[in-house]
């Protein structure tokens, strides 16, 4: 049955031929999911088996599935009712229900990742809520709410989950603040290594406002150059543009 828009839904494009479901009003994809999935295809481009944590909406999963081989496989974790279903309904729509798994609960919940799926993905993904509780304003809408707030977990969860997934010679690709110390920490607390930092400015004349880690079982670290989504004088930045061709997503 082909998935019917709700009356507070949009069907949006978001890579290729591939649309997503969202909430007019509540979370919508946006430059971090994209940059990270960038990231994670080019981290580890053959992979075969793909895992999202916290998938929200698939907008991070669906865009790293997309910029791997045809063959590649995903599974994807979210606990929110309200953007697991959105998710269910993009995965219909795009004809991906062969390729793509989708997993209702907490990615703290042994029962998300069985034992015999232990250690057994070439590329984990994840993008953490930014703020501890407390520490910002909760957005009434609950979607909202739970993409924004650590209701469900933190980045050390992320990184515990993504060290139990990981295949030897897999990688774990998450996006978080730029001004957090929490994600380099996660990741060793979690027995990983960290392999790269890629910071990211909104404008090129000031500070960075996300970055996207890099971690594997494996030691070295080479941090990439920071890339900007915009100039100083607003305009998009060429690296910018690059990343979306790359994507399959049109000029911004």
């Amino acid at each position: 049955m082909t998935p019917t828009l709700g009356p507070d839904e949009s069907l949006d494009l978001l890579c290729g031929s591939w649309s997503i479901f969202q909430l007019r009003r509540g979370h919508r994809f946006g430059t971090d999911d994209m940059i990270c999935a960038w990231v994670a295809a080019r981290a580890r481009p053959h992979a075969a088996r793909c895992l999202d944590l916290g998938a929200g909406t698939g907008s991070v999963g669906l865009l790293t599935l997309h910029g791997l081989g045809p063959t590649a496989q995903l599974t994807m974790v979210e606990a929110q009712d309200i953007s697991h279903g959105l998710a269910r309904k993009t995965v219909a729509h795009n004809g991906l229900s062969a390729r793509v798994a989708l997993r209702h609960g907490d990615l703290r919940d042994p029962a998300m990742l069985p034992d015999n799926e232990h250690h057994s993905f070439d590329l984990v993904t994840g993008s953490p809520p930014y703020f501890p509780v407390g520490s910002a304003l909760a957005s009434p809408h609950p979607q909202k709410a739970a993409c924004r707030m650590e209701l469900r977990g933190d980045v050390y969860d992320y990184c515990r989950t993504a060290a139990l997934a990981l295949a030897p010679g897999g990688r774990f690709v998450l996006v978080h603040s730029a001004i957090d110390t929490r994600p380099e920490a996660a990741i060793a607390a979690a027995g990983l290594h960290l392999n790269s930092r890629l910071d990211v400015h909104f404008r090129r004349d000031r500070p960075p406002t996300i970055a996207v880690w890099t971690a594997s079982g494996e030691a070295g670290r080479q941090d990439p150059a920071p890339l900007s989504v915009r100039e100083a004088d607003g305009s998009w930045a060429p690296e910018w543009r690059q990343v979306r061709a790359d994507s399959g997503a049109p000029d911004p």
